[in-house]
């Protein structure tokens, strides 16, 4: 009896066991994908920021472009060549702007005015929303 007993103590343990490596090897398994899963998702991170700063130095490109569209249409003197200057210079400042920084550069300057100026920051937050409420009623 006592032999038996032991036995299937013995058996018990052995599946106790095979279960402990079974939940261990399953939990290595886990921890395998969440760190792939991770990895593609910082490389799908990182190309789709890349390719939105790609993006930003084309449209600063277009900016250029459309100042120097204004330029070379635009009365050279007077209110209305003044103002198309201006405007021209404006876009093209944009444009090297959008060109040399990118998304992520603007991202990072917009955050340091709005640490800056928190409370004008937060006073154009609501207006623009207001604005946008309005303008998505009508």
């Amino acid at each position: 009896m006592a032999n038996a007993t032991q036995t299937t103590k013995d058996a018990g343990g052995s599946v106790i066991d095979h279960a402990r490596d079974t939940v261990s090897h399953i939990a290595d398994q886990a921890r395998e994908g969440a760190a792939t899963v991770t990895e593609k998702a910082k490389e799908a991170g990182t190309t789709v920021a890349n390719k939105a700063d790609e993006m930003a130095g084309r449209v600063g490109s277009g900016l250029e472009t459309a100042a120097d569209t204004i330029r070379d249409n635009a009365p050279n003197s007077g209110m209305l060549g003044s103002a198309a200057s201006t405007v021209a210079d404006t876009l093209e400042r944009g444009g090297k702007y959008l060109e040399a920084e990118g998304l992520s550069g603007l991202a990072g300057d917009v955050t340091e005015m709005i640490k800056r100026n928190p409370i004008p920051a937060l006073l154009v937050a609501v207006a623009v929303g207001v604005l946008i409420a309005r303008a998505t009623r009508s």
